[in-house]
Protein backbone atom coordinates (compact mmCIF):
# COMPACT_ATOMS: atom_id res chain seq x y z
CA UNK A 1 0.00 0.00 0.00
CA UNK A 2 1.33 3.29 -0.79
CA UNK A 3 1.83 5.77 1.89
CA UNK A 4 -0.86 8.00 0.26
CA UNK A 5 -3.09 4.91 1.07
CA UNK A 6 -1.54 4.60 4.25
CA UNK A 7 -2.45 8.21 5.51
CA UNK A 8 -6.02 7.88 4.50
CA UNK A 9 -8.05 10.81 1.90
CA UNK A 10 -10.10 11.55 5.07
CA UNK A 11 -7.09 12.35 7.55
CA UNK A 12 -7.15 15.55 9.03
CA UNK A 13 -3.80 17.53 7.74
CA UNK A 14 -2.62 18.76 10.43
CA UNK A 15 -2.99 15.13 12.54
CA UNK A 16 -0.65 13.89 9.55
CA UNK A 17 2.62 13.02 11.22
CA UNK A 18 4.43 14.10 7.71
CA UNK A 19 2.55 17.63 7.89
CA UNK A 20 3.16 18.08 10.60
CA UNK A 21 7.08 17.57 10.88
CA UNK A 22 7.64 19.10 7.75
CA UNK A 23 5.78 22.35 9.19
CA UNK A 24 8.22 22.65 12.17
CA UNK A 25 10.94 22.03 10.17
CA UNK A 26 10.14 24.84 7.53
CA UNK A 27 9.25 27.23 10.76
CA UNK A 28 13.16 26.54 11.65
CA UNK A 29 14.17 26.97 8.22
CA UNK A 30 12.22 30.41 8.16
CA UNK A 31 13.97 32.04 11.23
CA UNK A 32 17.52 31.05 10.04
CA UNK A 33 17.20 32.28 6.30
CA UNK A 34 15.47 35.19 7.36
CA UNK A 35 18.15 35.87 9.34
CA UNK A 36 20.36 34.84 7.28
CA UNK A 37 19.18 37.07 4.19
CA UNK A 38 18.58 40.54 6.63
CA UNK A 39 21.17 39.80 9.49
CA UNK A 40 24.10 39.33 6.95
CA UNK A 41 22.99 42.23 4.50
CA UNK A 42 23.04 45.09 7.20
CA UNK A 43 26.59 43.73 8.36
CA UNK A 44 27.89 44.03 4.90
CA UNK A 45 26.34 47.01 4.53
CA UNK A 46 27.68 48.69 7.91
CA UNK A 47 31.10 47.16 7.20
CA UNK A 48 31.53 48.15 3.49
CA UNK A 49 29.77 51.71 3.97
CA UNK A 50 27.04 51.48 2.18
CA UNK A 51 28.90 49.83 -1.03
CA UNK A 52 26.61 49.02 -3.77
CA UNK A 53 28.79 46.40 -5.06
CA UNK A 54 29.14 44.81 -1.92
CA UNK A 55 25.38 44.75 -0.65
CA UNK A 56 24.38 43.58 -4.68
CA UNK A 57 27.14 40.79 -4.13
CA UNK A 58 24.75 39.50 -1.66
CA UNK A 59 21.70 38.69 -4.29
CA UNK A 60 24.07 37.32 -6.24
CA UNK A 61 25.28 34.67 -4.06
CA UNK A 62 21.55 33.64 -3.32
CA UNK A 63 20.43 33.75 -6.91
CA UNK A 64 23.26 32.17 -8.30
CA UNK A 65 22.69 28.62 -7.53
CA UNK A 66 19.17 28.61 -8.33
CA UNK A 67 20.22 28.50 -11.84
CA UNK A 68 23.44 26.35 -11.65
CA UNK A 69 21.91 23.70 -8.97
CA UNK A 70 17.83 23.58 -9.60
CA UNK A 71 18.62 21.27 -12.62
CA UNK A 72 21.32 19.26 -10.82
CA UNK A 73 19.39 18.84 -7.72
CA UNK A 74 16.27 18.08 -9.06
CA UNK A 75 17.46 15.09 -10.82
CA UNK A 76 19.37 14.10 -7.40
CA UNK A 77 16.35 14.43 -5.57
CA UNK A 78 15.02 11.55 -8.15
CA UNK A 79 17.99 9.64 -7.60
CA UNK A 80 18.20 10.09 -3.58
CA UNK A 81 16.10 9.33 -0.91
CA UNK A 82 14.36 12.64 -0.29
CA UNK A 83 14.02 12.10 3.55
CA UNK A 84 17.94 11.73 4.02
CA UNK A 85 18.77 14.26 1.43
CA UNK A 86 17.00 17.03 3.40
CA UNK A 87 17.83 15.63 6.75
CA UNK A 88 21.72 15.93 5.13
CA UNK A 89 21.48 19.73 3.39
CA UNK A 90 19.79 20.89 6.49
CA UNK A 91 22.99 19.46 8.49
CA UNK A 92 25.69 20.68 6.50
CA UNK A 93 24.31 23.94 6.07
CA UNK A 94 24.30 24.28 9.94
CA UNK A 95 27.79 23.36 9.56
CA UNK A 96 28.72 25.55 6.87
CA UNK A 97 27.26 28.51 9.37
CA UNK A 98 29.57 27.30 12.01
CA UNK A 99 32.76 27.28 10.10
CA UNK A 100 31.52 30.81 9.06
CA UNK A 101 31.30 31.43 12.76
CA UNK A 102 34.29 30.36 13.79
CA UNK A 103 36.37 32.85 10.43
CA UNK A 104 34.49 35.17 11.58
CA UNK A 105 35.49 35.16 15.31
CA UNK A 106 39.47 35.39 13.59
CA UNK A 107 38.56 38.43 11.43
CA UNK A 108 37.67 37.26 7.96
CA UNK A 109 34.22 39.00 7.74
CA UNK A 110 33.67 38.13 4.02
CA UNK A 111 33.27 34.40 4.92
CA UNK A 112 29.51 35.83 5.37
CA UNK A 113 29.27 35.24 1.57
CA UNK A 114 30.25 31.57 1.38
CA UNK A 115 27.23 30.57 4.63
CA UNK A 116 24.69 32.34 2.22
CA UNK A 117 26.01 30.76 -1.28
CA UNK A 118 26.25 27.13 0.73
CA UNK A 119 22.86 27.57 2.16
CA UNK A 120 21.31 28.40 -1.27
CA UNK A 121 23.31 25.35 -3.12
CA UNK A 122 21.91 23.39 -0.50
CA UNK A 123 18.15 24.43 -0.82
CA UNK A 124 17.90 23.59 -4.38
CA UNK A 125 18.61 19.87 -3.52
CA UNK A 126 16.20 20.29 -0.11
CA UNK A 127 13.41 21.88 -1.88
CA UNK A 128 12.78 19.19 -5.08
CA UNK A 129 13.39 16.31 -2.22
CA UNK A 130 10.41 17.93 -0.21
CA UNK A 131 7.97 17.90 -2.90
CA UNK A 132 8.52 14.26 -3.45
CA UNK A 133 7.82 14.01 0.01
CA UNK A 134 4.55 15.52 0.04
CA UNK A 135 3.45 13.69 -3.32
CA UNK A 136 4.26 10.58 -1.26
CA UNK A 137 2.64 11.27 2.27
CA UNK A 138 -0.25 13.68 1.20
CA UNK A 139 -3.28 12.27 -0.02
CA UNK A 140 -4.18 13.69 -3.59
CA UNK A 141 -7.00 14.92 -2.66
CA UNK A 142 -5.50 17.37 0.49
CA UNK A 143 -2.92 18.21 -1.70
CA UNK A 144 -3.93 22.00 -2.74
CA UNK A 145 -4.60 22.29 0.64
CA UNK A 146 -1.67 21.59 2.52
CA UNK A 147 0.08 23.81 -0.44
CA UNK A 148 -1.81 26.31 0.83
CA UNK A 149 -1.36 26.24 4.60
CA UNK A 150 2.30 25.36 3.74
CA UNK A 151 2.58 28.98 1.76
CA UNK A 152 0.72 30.81 4.46
CA UNK A 153 3.64 29.89 6.65
CA UNK A 154 6.06 31.14 4.26
CA UNK A 155 3.73 34.21 3.84
CA UNK A 156 3.55 35.01 7.75
CA UNK A 157 7.61 34.76 7.67
CA UNK A 158 7.70 37.53 4.44
CA UNK A 159 5.87 39.94 6.80
CA UNK A 160 7.38 39.17 9.88
CA UNK A 161 11.06 37.96 8.74
CA UNK A 162 13.14 41.19 7.62
CA UNK A 163 11.82 42.53 11.31
CA UNK A 164 13.02 39.36 12.65
CA UNK A 165 16.58 39.69 10.91
CA UNK A 166 17.76 43.48 11.54
CA UNK A 167 16.50 42.88 15.32
CA UNK A 168 18.59 39.79 15.80
CA UNK A 169 21.85 41.64 14.32
CA UNK A 170 20.88 45.21 15.96
CA UNK A 171 20.01 43.54 19.51
CA UNK A 172 22.74 40.66 19.56
CA UNK A 173 25.11 41.42 16.80
CA UNK A 174 26.36 39.54 13.76
CA UNK A 175 27.80 36.60 15.52
CA UNK A 176 25.28 35.22 17.53
CA UNK A 177 22.90 36.05 14.56
CA UNK A 178 25.10 33.54 12.61
CA UNK A 179 24.87 31.42 15.46
CA UNK A 180 21.26 31.26 15.57
CA UNK A 181 21.24 30.57 12.21
CA UNK A 182 23.08 27.53 12.78
CA UNK A 183 21.14 26.39 15.64
CA UNK A 184 17.48 26.56 13.43
CA UNK A 185 19.20 24.52 10.44
CA UNK A 186 20.71 21.45 13.02
CA UNK A 187 17.08 21.55 14.93
CA UNK A 188 15.53 21.47 11.30
CA UNK A 189 17.48 18.64 10.76
CA UNK A 190 16.92 16.73 13.99
CA UNK A 191 12.91 17.58 13.51
CA UNK A 192 13.21 15.68 10.30
CA UNK A 193 14.20 12.03 11.63
CA UNK A 194 10.15 12.19 12.91
CA UNK A 195 9.56 11.77 9.11
CA UNK A 196 8.82 7.58 8.44
CA UNK A 197 12.06 6.69 6.71
CA UNK A 198 12.80 6.18 2.92
CA UNK A 199 11.02 3.40 0.91
CA UNK A 200 13.88 0.91 -0.11
CA UNK A 201 12.06 0.09 -3.08
CA UNK A 202 13.41 3.42 -5.01
CA UNK A 203 16.93 2.57 -4.65
CA UNK A 204 16.27 0.07 -7.86
CA UNK A 205 19.40 -1.31 -9.71
CA UNK A 206 17.74 0.29 -13.08
CA UNK A 207 17.97 3.87 -11.27
CA UNK A 208 21.49 2.87 -9.64
CA UNK A 209 22.75 2.18 -13.07
CA UNK A 210 20.73 4.99 -15.03
CA UNK A 211 23.12 8.14 -16.07
CA UNK A 212 23.04 11.25 -14.22
CA UNK A 213 23.13 13.06 -17.29
CA UNK A 214 20.14 10.81 -19.36
CA UNK A 215 18.45 11.65 -16.21
CA UNK A 216 18.68 14.88 -16.82
CA UNK A 217 18.09 14.77 -20.31
CA UNK A 218 14.80 12.61 -19.37
CA UNK A 219 13.88 15.56 -16.95
CA UNK A 220 13.67 18.08 -19.78
CA UNK A 221 11.90 15.63 -22.11
CA UNK A 222 9.04 14.97 -19.81
CA UNK A 223 8.13 18.50 -19.08
CA UNK A 224 8.25 19.07 -22.99
CA UNK A 225 6.27 16.07 -23.56
CA UNK A 226 3.33 17.21 -21.08
CA UNK A 227 1.22 19.82 -22.35
CA UNK A 228 0.30 21.00 -18.61
CA UNK A 229 4.21 21.22 -17.73
CA UNK A 230 4.90 22.64 -20.73
CA UNK A 231 2.34 25.22 -20.32
CA UNK A 232 2.93 26.03 -17.15
CA UNK A 233 6.43 26.55 -17.64
CA UNK A 234 5.46 29.41 -20.28
CA UNK A 235 3.56 31.14 -17.92
CA UNK A 236 6.65 31.01 -15.39
CA UNK A 237 8.91 32.56 -17.96
CA UNK A 238 5.92 35.54 -18.22
CA UNK A 239 5.13 35.81 -14.71
CA UNK A 240 8.76 36.18 -13.69
CA UNK A 241 9.12 38.42 -16.57
CA UNK A 242 6.17 40.60 -15.18
CA UNK A 243 7.48 40.34 -11.69
CA UNK A 244 11.17 41.50 -12.64
CA UNK A 245 10.19 44.67 -14.35
CA UNK A 246 7.53 45.79 -11.80
CA UNK A 247 9.24 44.83 -8.49
CA UNK A 248 12.47 46.39 -8.73
CA UNK A 249 10.68 49.90 -9.65
CA UNK A 250 7.94 49.64 -6.85
CA UNK A 251 10.29 52.67 -5.54
CA UNK A 252 9.40 54.61 -8.64
CA UNK A 253 5.72 54.23 -7.56
CA UNK A 254 6.30 56.02 -4.55
CA UNK A 255 8.01 58.76 -5.53
CA UNK A 256 6.86 59.64 -9.03
CA UNK A 257 3.62 58.67 -9.28
CA UNK A 258 2.42 59.40 -5.21
CA UNK A 259 4.99 62.18 -4.43
CA UNK A 260 5.69 60.14 -0.99
CA UNK A 261 9.23 59.81 0.54
CA UNK A 262 11.09 56.47 0.09
CA UNK A 263 10.26 55.19 3.51
CA UNK A 264 6.53 54.95 2.14
CA UNK A 265 7.48 51.23 0.38
CA UNK A 266 7.39 49.50 3.82
CA UNK A 267 3.70 50.50 4.30
CA UNK A 268 2.54 49.03 0.56
CA UNK A 269 5.10 45.57 1.19
CA UNK A 270 3.12 45.20 4.68
CA UNK A 271 -0.08 45.65 3.28
CA UNK A 272 0.75 43.19 0.63
CA UNK A 273 1.91 40.84 3.03
CA UNK A 274 -1.07 41.00 5.37
CA UNK A 275 -2.74 40.00 1.84
CA UNK A 276 -0.63 37.31 1.28
CA UNK A 277 -2.02 35.91 4.68
CA UNK A 278 -5.25 36.30 3.69
CA UNK A 279 -5.20 35.08 0.21
CA UNK A 280 -3.61 31.95 1.47
CA UNK A 281 -6.46 30.90 4.21
CA UNK A 282 -8.94 31.69 1.57
CA UNK A 283 -7.41 29.38 -0.81
CA UNK A 284 -7.19 26.78 2.04
CA UNK A 285 -11.40 27.19 1.90
CA UNK A 286 -11.59 27.04 -1.18
CA UNK A 287 -9.11 24.36 -2.40
CA UNK A 288 -11.80 21.61 -3.05
CA UNK A 289 -13.97 23.46 -4.49
CA UNK A 290 -11.73 25.07 -7.50
CA UNK A 291 -9.13 23.13 -9.82
CA UNK A 292 -5.21 24.47 -9.52
CA UNK A 293 -6.02 25.52 -13.44
CA UNK A 294 -8.40 27.96 -12.54
CA UNK A 295 -6.54 29.21 -9.60
CA UNK A 296 -3.56 29.98 -11.24
CA UNK A 297 -5.38 31.68 -13.64
CA UNK A 298 -7.14 33.88 -11.09
CA UNK A 299 -3.98 34.93 -9.30
CA UNK A 300 -2.25 35.73 -12.47
CA UNK A 301 -5.81 37.88 -13.72
CA UNK A 302 -5.46 40.08 -10.43
CA UNK A 303 -1.55 40.46 -10.73
CA UNK A 304 -1.94 41.42 -13.95
CA UNK A 305 -4.81 44.19 -13.43
CA UNK A 306 -3.55 45.14 -10.36
CA UNK A 307 0.10 45.84 -11.79
CA UNK A 308 -1.64 47.91 -14.64
CA UNK A 309 -3.74 49.99 -11.93
CA UNK A 310 -0.74 50.56 -9.62
CA UNK A 311 1.08 52.17 -12.85
CA UNK A 312 -1.90 55.07 -13.55
CA UNK A 313 -2.91 55.25 -10.10
CA UNK A 314 -1.51 58.51 -8.53
CA UNK A 315 -3.96 58.22 -5.19
CA UNK A 316 -3.00 56.92 -2.40
CA UNK A 317 -5.86 54.43 -0.86
CA UNK A 318 -6.38 53.13 -4.22
CA UNK A 319 -2.80 52.57 -4.64
CA UNK A 320 -2.55 50.14 -1.16
CA UNK A 321 -6.22 49.17 -2.35
CA UNK A 322 -4.40 47.44 -5.56
CA UNK A 323 -1.29 46.39 -3.50
CA UNK A 324 -3.60 44.80 -1.24
CA UNK A 325 -5.77 42.86 -4.11
CA UNK A 326 -2.54 41.53 -5.41
CA UNK A 327 -1.36 40.31 -2.37
CA UNK A 328 -4.61 38.07 -2.17
CA UNK A 329 -3.22 36.83 -5.77
CA UNK A 330 0.60 36.01 -5.32
CA UNK A 331 -0.60 32.50 -2.59
CA UNK A 332 -2.89 31.63 -5.44
CA UNK A 333 -0.10 31.45 -8.15
CA UNK A 334 2.29 30.21 -5.87
CA UNK A 335 -0.18 27.25 -4.16
CA UNK A 336 -1.62 26.74 -7.55
CA UNK A 337 2.06 25.98 -9.37
CA UNK A 338 3.17 23.80 -6.46
CA UNK A 339 -0.25 21.71 -6.45
CA UNK A 340 0.10 20.94 -10.34
CA UNK A 341 3.63 20.02 -10.45
CA UNK A 342 2.38 17.58 -8.02
CA UNK A 343 -0.25 16.74 -9.44
CA UNK A 344 0.58 16.30 -13.38
CA UNK A 345 4.05 14.74 -12.74
CA UNK A 346 4.89 10.95 -11.50
CA UNK A 347 6.32 10.44 -8.34
CA UNK A 348 9.76 9.28 -10.19
CA UNK A 349 10.12 12.73 -11.88
CA UNK A 350 8.96 15.17 -9.37
CA UNK A 351 12.40 16.63 -8.29
CA UNK A 352 13.55 17.18 -12.12
CA UNK A 353 10.16 18.61 -12.76
CA UNK A 354 10.72 21.32 -10.26
CA UNK A 355 14.41 21.65 -11.00
CA UNK A 356 13.20 22.41 -14.94
CA UNK A 357 10.24 25.17 -13.98
CA UNK A 358 11.94 27.31 -11.37
CA UNK A 359 14.31 28.24 -12.77
CA UNK A 360 12.06 29.58 -15.63
CA UNK A 361 10.77 31.79 -13.26
CA UNK A 362 13.32 32.77 -11.33
CA UNK A 363 15.74 33.02 -14.24
CA UNK A 364 13.39 35.74 -16.22
CA UNK A 365 12.90 37.57 -12.93
CA UNK A 366 16.64 38.25 -12.38
CA UNK A 367 17.34 38.91 -16.13
CA UNK A 368 14.42 41.50 -16.26
CA UNK A 369 15.31 42.83 -12.62
CA UNK A 370 19.05 43.66 -14.05
CA UNK A 371 16.83 45.46 -17.21
CA UNK A 372 14.52 47.26 -15.54
CA UNK A 373 16.81 50.20 -14.48
CA UNK A 374 17.42 50.62 -18.34
CA UNK A 375 14.00 50.47 -19.04
CA UNK A 376 12.91 53.01 -16.84
CA UNK A 377 15.90 55.69 -18.28
CA UNK A 378 14.03 54.83 -21.81
CA UNK A 379 10.40 53.93 -21.21
CA UNK A 380 7.41 56.30 -18.77
CA UNK A 381 6.77 54.20 -15.24
CA UNK A 382 3.17 54.23 -16.28
CA UNK A 383 4.13 52.45 -20.02
CA UNK A 384 6.59 49.86 -18.26
CA UNK A 385 4.32 48.88 -15.58
CA UNK A 386 1.32 47.99 -18.12
CA UNK A 387 3.92 46.11 -20.32
CA UNK A 388 4.15 43.96 -17.27
CA UNK A 389 0.91 43.26 -16.36
CA UNK A 390 0.41 42.32 -20.56
CA UNK A 391 2.84 39.45 -19.94
CA UNK A 392 1.32 38.62 -16.96
CA UNK A 393 -1.86 38.46 -18.89
CA UNK A 394 -0.53 36.52 -21.60
CA UNK A 395 0.62 33.86 -19.05
CA UNK A 396 -3.30 33.26 -18.01
CA UNK A 397 -3.97 33.14 -22.08
CA UNK A 398 -1.57 29.92 -22.13
CA UNK A 399 -3.49 28.50 -19.36
CA UNK A 400 -6.83 28.33 -21.07
CA UNK A 401 -6.83 25.03 -23.14
CA UNK A 402 -5.63 23.50 -19.92
CA UNK A 403 -8.36 23.91 -17.61
CA UNK A 404 -10.27 20.43 -19.01
CA UNK A 405 -7.31 19.03 -18.08
CA UNK A 406 -7.54 16.11 -15.19
CA UNK A 407 -4.45 15.87 -12.85
CA UNK A 408 -2.42 12.11 -13.57
CA UNK A 409 -3.78 10.53 -10.34
CA UNK A 410 -7.61 11.65 -11.87
CA UNK A 411 -7.16 9.99 -14.80
CA UNK A 412 -5.49 6.98 -13.71
CA UNK A 413 -8.25 6.33 -12.00
CA UNK A 414 -10.92 7.08 -14.34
Amino acid sequence: MSARGVTGAGGSLLRNKFFQTILLSNVLLQIGIWVRNFAILMYVTDKTNEDPFAISLMGFVEFLPIFVFSFIGGTFADRWKPRLTMIWCDFLSALSVFIVLITLLYGSWHMVYFATFVSAILSQFSQPSAMKLFKQHIPAEQLQSAMAMFQSLIAIFMVLGPSLGVLSYQKFGIEISIGVMGVAFLLSAIVLFRIPRDRVVEQTEVIAKRQFWQELKDGFKYVWRSPVLRALGGTFALAGTAVGIAQPLSLFIVLERLGQPKEFLQYMLMVNGIAMLVGGGAVMVAAKKISPQKLLALGLLLSSLCMIGTGLSTNIPLTLVLQFISGLGFPMIQISISTMILQWSEESYTGRVNGVLTPMFMGMMVIMTLVAGQLKLVFPLVGIYCAAGSFMFLGILLLIPLFKHKPLVAQSSV
